[in-house]
């Protein structure tokens, strides 16, 4: 939908609203008009309800207004001294259409000083835990967002097990797509594996302000532009559905490239604005490695525990060959001296070779995951040639990304070598929004960009921001699973991890003594 088919929504649910409600403000002492103004109404509302106004800030925001407003309905309805729990029943399942039969079929009073402390037990429960959703809501929406890394795209930077908090406040946080969706969960409602949202209406897209841009070599956390679901996690069934923007798999790598830069994959070194890419001092790039032992292989647990081998290691004895998925420098140069090992080197494609896997994935251009591009990023407002040359890169950023996405049919096509936008010839096109290049630190195990392209800016999610747990599955031993050099670590900065566990514990342990130290004085 877009923001007109939104705006006369909305003046649609103020005139069934007005319609249904209009008797009940008149019994509340208020006038009837009062009930047709728009957010006004509201304001009234809350005062008639004996709610707080800043109630109606609630009703404004996505899927939190999906529980505010069956909360408005009974608290409506209770107001005019309807408390059974058919009322109350009734009232959510007709959508709050019941008002409209106590508004024109009965003859309610209005009860200006009711209770507003809940009946039953259960109803304190209800009313705790909807509120606790609501508040949780939009934390998770607008302000921060737990997030666990389930890949090994960014060893040994984010390690698989780390349980992140990711600000949506940096970039500014994205108001959701879809307007009716279960809240906080994704695209899939847990145990039941069924999906989480209706995919119409689409909120169209709206950013709030942040305190900062997309910086080179940041660590972002995007929605993965080409994602489809299979079933909804029924893999195998071969059906594949639509995904709205915010509901696709949630994706983090480093952004290599912003807006405007000119980028190319040189041995698989990133090189931009033919400029060797400067990574900051935590970052670790890693790559497979082959060679030959001696004939004596090596033991998982000690390549582990030694030299830090967590993506696979494998060995032929017959040919005395092995592999090593992902290796940082550091640790090549230690384990090349091991008097197991009589030859190793790093894996790269060769120049030249052709990578179809490898954007902008048509087979003409000898591009693999090693050697690529130069290719350029697209930057809002700039204005490239459009040509049958260009046109792959930039196809799906103009069909899908800056069309059918934001309600736009475009399509591309040639006409010989003449590129025509909708059937009409065009020379150039100019971007809408910015776009960037994400790519793994684990450059060989890792899907990014080198395979599905530009990641459009309405897909940026938010900044990792703070590790608060991480978890190593191949550590022995509970405790020894728990990796406590990470817990409670920035993900920023050039020096190694600093943990924060002691001091947050400390302030923990200041906090319980005064509150005992507080309720002892106060019983004295």
């Amino acid at each position: 939908m877009t923001f007109t088919q939104w705006f006369l929504f909305f003046l649609l649910v103020q005139i069934i609203h007005f319609a249904g409600t209009w008797k009940l403000y008149q019994k509340a002492g208020r006038q009837a008009w009062e009930a047709a103004i728009p957010i006004y109404n509201a304001v009234i509302l809350m005062k008639i309800i004996n709610r707080p106004w800043w109630w109606v800030i609630l009703l404004f925001i996505p899927i939190v207004n999906l529980i505010m407003f069956p909360v408005i309905w009974v608290e409506t309805i209770r107001s005019y001294g309807r408390h059974s729990t058919t009322d109350t029943i009734l009232a959510i399942i007709t959508l709050g259409f019941y008002i409209y039969y106590i508004n024109y079929a009965t003859d309610v009073k209005y009860i200006e000083d009711r209770s507003l402390k809940p009946r039953t037990a259960a109803g304190e429960w209800i009313s705790s835990i909807l509120f606790a959703v609501i508040a949780a809501t939009i934390v998770h929406t607008y302000v921060m967002q737990p997030f666990t890394i389930p890949t090994a795209s960014l060893e040994k930077t984010l390690l698989v097990g780390d349980f992140l908090f990711v600000s949506k406040f940096h970039y500014g946080a994205r108001l959701p797509r879809t307007a009716v969706a279960f809240p906080m969960v994704h695209d899939t409602i847990p145990v039941l594996g069924v999906k989480s949202y209706l995919t119409k209406p689409q909120i169209p897209y709206l950013r709030l302000p942040g305190f900062e841009e997309i910086e080179r070599n940041d660590i972002v956390v995007f929605n993965w532009p080409v994602d489809t679901v299979n079933a909804f996690q029924q893999y195998g069934d071969g059906k594949y559905y639509y995904k709205p923007i915010d509901k696709k798999s949630n994706y983090v790598k480093r952004a290599v490239g912003i807006p405007g830069d000119s980028l190319e994959v040189r041995a698989g070194k990133v090189v931009v604005n033919n400029e060797p890419l400067q990574l900051p001092g935590r970052a670790k790039t890693q790559f497979t490695y082959i060679g030959t032992t001696n004939g004596q292989g090596f033991n998982p647990r000690y390549l582990y525990e030694e030299y830090d081998i967590t993506d696979g290691y494998y060995h032929n004895p017959n040919t005395n060959q092995f592999y090593i998925k992902a290796l940082t420098e550091d640790a090549y140069n230690r384990i090349k001296n091991h008097p197991n090992v009589t030859s190793i080197e790093r894996y790269s494609d060769s120049l030249g070779s052709k990578d179809r896997s490898i954007f902008p994935n048509n087979g003409k251009l000898n591009w693999n995951n090693d050697y690529m591009g130069p290719i350029y990023i697209p930057e809002e407002g700039v204005t490239i040639d459009l040509t049958a040359e260009s046109m792959p890169f930039y196809k799906r950023i103009i069909e899908t990304y800056e069309g059918s996405e934001m309600g736009i049919n475009n399509k591309l096509s040639l006409n010989g070598t003449q590129v025509l936008l909708n059937g009409q010839p065009v020379n150039s096109y100019t971007f809408k929004q910015n776009y960037y290049w994400m790519m793994g630190d684990n450059r060989h195990n890792s899907e990014d960009s080198r395979t599905w392209g530009f990641v459009p800016e309405n897909h940026v999610v938010g900044k990792p921001v703070f590790v608060w747990m991480s978890w190593d599955a191949n550590a022995q031993g509970f405790f020894n699973k728990i990796r406590w050099d990470r817990v409670f670590t920035t993900v920023k900065g050039d020096a190694t991890p600093t943990s924060y566990l002691p001091y947050f514990l400390i302030i923990v342990v200041i906090l319980i003594a005064f509150n005992y130290f507080k309720k002892r004085r106060k019983n004295a």
